[in-house]
């Protein structure tokens, strides 16, 4: 009897190992095999979603100001306000798909659901360009209508794809981990495919054939863009929603100003943080504590109503947190001025898409240049670079070198800076 449970017990370890190790479950929640699911073949779909997604949403935007100025009657610095208004509706909708996907839907379920309403925005915006005759206040308001709801269902695809890709990869696994890379690699070749694709051929459609026709294409991308999602719903790898870092980042802010008052301890072991190896994060690991932005340390401090919380029932997330949390939220603060620094590059980029038509359709009639070249230095640029940089190459083999003194750790409490040269670089030569 007992061999025969040590034999079963083997059998299911060896077993074992032909399903991920990071938790990941098929479409019916069930544990996957690495064989039939996730990796490049599944991967493939995600890409072709992504490509011919950014193909629709830049076959409307690359030339949107065309259409505002010549068939809406606007002038430049309206049309070129409504253009930029909208790109960044676009681009902070991705926050609603996020908490969405992050804390009730999933990945999955996020980009079905939001794709279908950026499909009948696409729809709508086309009947509304195709109609003849002059435009009139509803034929103005249904084609804005359908643009707001690209725009939100936009939102739902831009957090959700690139995640959802690298989903495909297990962690645990050696030979998995290192094809994460490559996968974004391509999937920004993708998305500059589609770009380059709908700035040239698509901007000539729509100004020599017509609206109609050039907002039509976009709408059949997108229809393809969902039927290449779908069809590889069979071998993708989900993962479970483990809670929005959103909506994390609230409570430690909630938590620490509720115990502003609360003096801090001394030792760090103090702090509250869950027992074991495992995170109360789900899919994520135990982040270190640090000492800086003690302030926020507050919120993992258990006070004696949270350890009589905590004894009968599990403490409020929004009145006691873990340090995990906190640490994440002390990442985000490091982030901030990175962040705050790309706003003014934001908004000098965004006149790619208004000011830059503007100037091209200019020195079209002033030259007979055509404004298509104006739009597409960015997708040109990528190309080359890509492939190469997604090929894992095998180390070479360097002589043996004297053995150098380490450097020196950085004073307590710092971190030594990330080398953000080459970003800067980049970014000075696009607003030059």
């Amino acid at each position: 009897m007992e061999e025969a449970l040590l034999v079963e017990e083997l059998l299911h370890e060896d077993h074992g190992k032909d399903y991920t190790g990071d938790g990941s479950v098929d479409l019916k929640g069930r544990p996957v095999l690495k064989h039939q699911t996730g990796n490049w073949k599944a991967c493939f779909f995600i890409l072709g979603t992504e490509c011919c997604e950014r193909l629709a949403y830049y076959g409307i935007a690359k030339n949107l100001v065309s259409y505002l100025t010549k068939n809406l009657h606007e002038g430049n610095v309206i049309a070129a306000r409504n253009v930029t208004t909208w790109q960044g509706t676009c681009y902070l909708t991705p926050l609603i798909g996020a908490i969405l996907a992050d804390s009730y839907w999933g990945k999955y379920w996020t980009i079905a659901s939001f794709a279908t309403v950026y499909f009948i925005g696409m729809v709508v915006l086309t009947i509304s360009a195709s109609l003849p005759g002059q435009s009139s206040p509803s034929q103005t308001l249904a084609f804005f209508l359908g643009l707001y709801l690209i725009a939100l269902g936009a939102g739902g695809i831009k957090p959700c794809v690139s995640s959802f890709g690298a989903d495909q990869f297990d962690d645990t696994d050696p030979l998995e981990r290192p094809k994460k890379g490559s996968f974004f690699n391509w999937f920004y070749f993708s998305i500059n495919t589609g770009s380059l694709i709908s700035g040239t051929i698509l901007v000539y459609i729509q100004d020599n054939y017509g609206w109609g026709l050039g907002f039509g294409i976009p709408t059949l991308f997108m229809a393809l863009a969902i039927g290449s999602f779908f069809i590889g719903s069979g071998i993708y790898r989900f993962q479970k929603p483990g809670g929005s870092p959103i909506i994390r980042v609230c409570q430690v802010i909630v938590a620490a100003f509720r115990k502003w008052r609360v003096q801090l301890p001394d030792d760090e072991s103090f702090l509250y943080e869950v027992p074991g190896k495992n995170s109360a994060i789900e899919g994520s690991r135990k982040l270190d504590h640090t000492n800086e932005l003690r302030f926020l340390d507050k919120a993992a401090v258990m006070t004696p109503y949270d350890a009589k919380s905590n004894a009968s029932d599990i403490p409020s997330p929004w009145r006691l947190c873990t340090i995990t949390q906190v640490e994440e939220l002390k990442i985000l603060a490091r982030m901030f001025p990175i962040w705050a620094t790309s706003i003014v590059f934001s908004a000098v980029y965004s006149q790619n898409s208004s000011m830059f038509l503007e100037q091209g359709h200019f020195y079209k009639i002033l030259l007979g240049i055509r404004a298509d070249p104006f739009l597409n230095p960015d997708p040109c640029s990528l190309f080359a670079p890509t492939p190469p940089r997604s090929r894992n190459h095998p180390p070479r083999r360097r002589r043996p070198r004297l053995r150098r003194r380490p450097p020196r750790p950085p004073p307590s409490g710092l971190r030594p800076a990330p080398d953000l040269s080459p970003a800067s670089i980049s970014l000075t030569l696009a607003v030059d």
